[in-house]
């Protein structure tokens, strides 16, 4: 799939959609790293495709949750 296929499709989907869908890419990632290390296959592409797949779902989470008040800012202190 293209990625504004993939994009689309994330976009569409609500908060709880993409945490499942983080969840299964994290296992998956798991997977394809494991093979990797095995010498199983030519899963490089795919290991890249995943982690770039997982960061657009990563990102579109953190862009739909309400911010957090009360964050601890940074003091400088003299």
């Amino acid at each position: 799939m293209k990625k504004k296929e993939v994009m689309e499709q994330l976009r569409e989907m609500d908060i709880n959609e993409l945490r499942e869908q983080g969840d299964s890419l994290k296992e998956s990632l798991f997977r394809l790293k494991f093979k990797k290390s095995l010498g199983v296959g030519d899963s490089i592409n795919d290991l890249r495709r995943e982690r770039k797949t997982l960061a657009r779902v990563n990102t579109l989470i953190s862009q739909r949750e309400p911010k957090v008040k009360g964050k601890r800012s940074k003091v400088k202190s003299n």
